[in-house]
C-alpha cells in the first residue's frame, strides 16, 4: 500500500509531467505560428496589391450589438466610417438600452426611420423601428427589445444586412484601417473561405483621434498589461497553429467575418449559447463537415482590431467566469465531435488538445497548487522538492510568454516605445506569481459554475476610448 508522502510525491510528478506536456505543446504550436507568420509577411504586399486591383469587392456588413454602450459607440462608429474599404455597410443594433445610446446616435448622425420590409431567417427579440442616417449613408441603427444576449442582437442585425459578407463585432471595439481589406482578402483567394478571424489587441492605454487608433502605447494598469500578454499567447500561438490545419475553434467576439449564407445555415448566434462566438464557430465545423462541403475558416495574425480589457478585479472576475461557462457549455453541447475522424483536424486535434489544455487544466493546477502546499505544510514533502517544482511550473508558464511575446515583436511591431518590450518581458516575468493562480481559481470556480446552472452574464467597467476613466456598466 502506498504511503501518504508517496501519493504526495506521485501526483508532484504527475502534475510536472502535464506542466511539461502543456509546454511541449505551447512551443510546437510557437514553432509553426513563427513560420506561418514568416510566410504570410513574405505574401503580405502582393496580396494587398490584389485587392487594389480588384474591379468590384463584396458588400461588407459590419454588426455592432451595443447595450448601454454610450461611452464608446460614437468612437467607434467614427472609426468604423473611416475605414479603408469600399463597398461597407454598418448596422448598430440598439439592443434595448437603458442609457442614452439611442438617442446619442440620433443626435450625432441625424437619425431618420425608415420602415423597411425584408427577410428575417434568424431569431431574434422584436425590432421597434429602423433608421437611417442622412449624414452617413452607409450607416443603418435597428432599435429593438433586449434579447438578454449579444447573441440575440446579433442575429437581428445579420437579419437586417444587405452585405454578402458579415461582420460581427464589440461595441468598443476599434479597427484598423485596414481591417477590412485583410480580412476580405481569403474570400477573394478561396471561395470555400466561410470565416475569418484576426489578432485582437488591447486598446486600454492607447490614443484615440477621430476614431482613429492614433498612438500605441502599454496602458497604465498593470492588470491590463497582463491581460495583453495573456492575448498574446491565445492569438499567436494557438489559433495560428489552428488555422494552418482548418482547425479554428473560435473567431473572437470582437471581430469575425462571415459568409452570411453560412451563418444563416446553421440558424445564426444561438441565444441561448454563453460563449456564443465559440459556439457559433464550432457549429459551422460541424455543419459543413457533416454535409461533406469544402470549407475553410481562416485567420490573420496582424493586430487587426483593439478592444477594451478590464482594469478592475472584479470586472476581470465576472469576464473569466463567463468565458469559463461557455467553454465548458461548447465541450457539453459537441462532445460527439470530440475524438471523431468524421470532424477532421478539429475533432482529432483541437477539440482534445482544447478539453486537455483548456478544460482540465485549471482543475489539475488547481488541485497541484492546494494539495502540494498542504503535503508541504505537514510533512509529506521535502521543502526542496516542494520549492524545485513550484519553479519549475513557474519557469514552463515563463518560456511559453516569453515566445509569444517574441513572436508578437517579430511579427507585429506593434510596443515599440520607450522600454515598452522590457515592461512586456517584465509582465511576462511576474504573472506567474499569483495572477496565473487567480485565474486557475476563477476557472475552477467557473466550472463549477457550469456544472451547478448558477452564474450570470457579468458586467464590465467601461472606458471613454482614449479618454479618463468612468464609472459605468455594459454587458460583456
Amino acid at each position: 500500500m502506498l504511503s501518504a508522502s508517496g501519493i504526495a510525491n506521485g501526483l508532484i510528478v504527475v502534475s510536472s509531467l502535464y506542466f511539461l506536456l502543456w509546454a511541449a505543446a505551447q512551443m510546437t504550436m510557437g514553432l509553426v505560428a513563427a513560420i506561418e507568420m514568416r510566410k504570410y509577411k513574405r505574401r503580405l504586399s502582393h496580396r494587398g496589391q490584389a485587392v487594389v486591383d480588384r474591379i468590384s469587392l463584396p458588400l461588407i456588413s459590419i454588426v455592432v450589438p451595443a447595450r448601454n454602450e454610450e461611452l464608446t459607440i460614437v468612437e467607434s462608429l467614427r472609426a468604423l466610417l473611416a475605414i479603408e474599404y469600399e463597398p461597407v455597410e454598418i448596422v448598430v443594433v440598439n439592443d434595448g438600452s437603458t442609457d442614452a445610446t439611442l438617442a446619442l446616435l440620433q443626435a450625432t448622425f441625424g437619425l431618420v426611420a425608415a420602415p423597411l420590409a425584408y427577410v428575417q431567417p434568424l431569431t431574434s427579440a422584436p425590432v421597434r423601428g429602423i433608421y437611417r442616417s442622412t449624414v452617413e449613408p452607409r450607416l443603418v441603427v435597428v432599435d429593438k427589445e433586449s434579447g438578454g444576449s449579444k447573441a440575440d442582437a446579433s442575429n437581428a442585425g445579420i437579419n437586417a444586412a444587405s452585405g454578402k459578407l458579415v461582420m460581427v463585432m464589440d461595441a468598443d471595439t476599434v479597427l484598423a484601417p485596414e481591417a477590412l481589406s485583410r480580412t476580405v482578402l481569403p474570400f477573394l483567394e478561396d471561395a470555400t473561405t466561410i470565416a475569418v478571424g484576426a489578432n485582437v489587441a488591447i486598446v486600454n492605454g492607447c490614443r484615440i483621434e477621430d476614431g482613429r487608433l492614433a498612438e500605441v502605447a502599454l496602458p497604465r494598469s498593470w492588470l491590463a498589461r497582463m491581460q495583453i500578454v495573456e492575448y498574446m499567447r491565445a492569438f499567436l500561438l494557438f489559433r495560428v497553429a489552428c488555422a494552418k490545419w482548418n482547425g479554428l475553434l473560435i473567431l473572437s467576439g470582437a471581430f469575425g467575418l462571415f459568409r452570411r449564407d453560412a451563418v444563416i445555415a446553421v440558424g445564426g448566434f444561438d441565444r441561448t449559447a454563453i460563449g456564443e462566438d465559440m459556439d457559433l464557430t464550432v457549429r459551422l465545423h460541424r455543419h459543413f463537415r457533416r454535409r461533406g462541403e469544402p470549407f475553410r475558416v481562416a485567420f490573420d495574425p496582424a493586430p487587426l482590431c483593439a478592444t477594451q480589457a478590464p482594469e478592475d478585479w472584479e470586472s476581470l472576475r465576472s469576464q473569466r467566469l463567463r468565458w469559463r461557462r461557455g467553454l465548458m457549455q461548447v465541450f457539453w453541447r459537441n462532445r460527439g465531435m470530440i475524438g471523431n475522424p468524421r470532424y477532421g483536424f478539429v475533432g482529432l486535434a483541437t477539440l482534445p488538445h482544447t478539453l486537455v489544455f483548456e478544460g482540465l487544466a485549471p482543475l489539475l493546477e488547481f488541485a497541484s497548487y492546494v494539495l502540494t502546499t498542504i503535503a508541504f505544510a505537514i510533512g509529506l514533502v521535502d521543502w526542496r522538492m516542494y520549492l524545485a517544482v513550484t519553479l519549475i511550473w513557474m519557469l514552463l508558464g515563463t518560456a511559453v510568454t516569453m515566445l509569444a511575446i517574441l513572436l508578437h515583436d517579430v511579427a507585429t511591431r506593434r510596443y515599440m516605445g520607450q522600454g515598452e518590450l522590457g515592461t512586456l518581458i517584465a509582465v511576462g516575468l511576474i504573472e506567474n506569481c499569483g495572477y496565473r493562480q487567480l485565474n486557475t481559481w476563477w476557472s475552477t470556480l467557473g466550472t463549477w459554475q457550469a456544472l451547478t446552472g448558477t452564474g450570470g452574464w457579468g458586467t464590465m467597467k467601461r472606458q471613454q476610448l482614449g479618454g479618463a476613466k468612468v464609472s459605468a456598466t455594459g454587458r460583456q
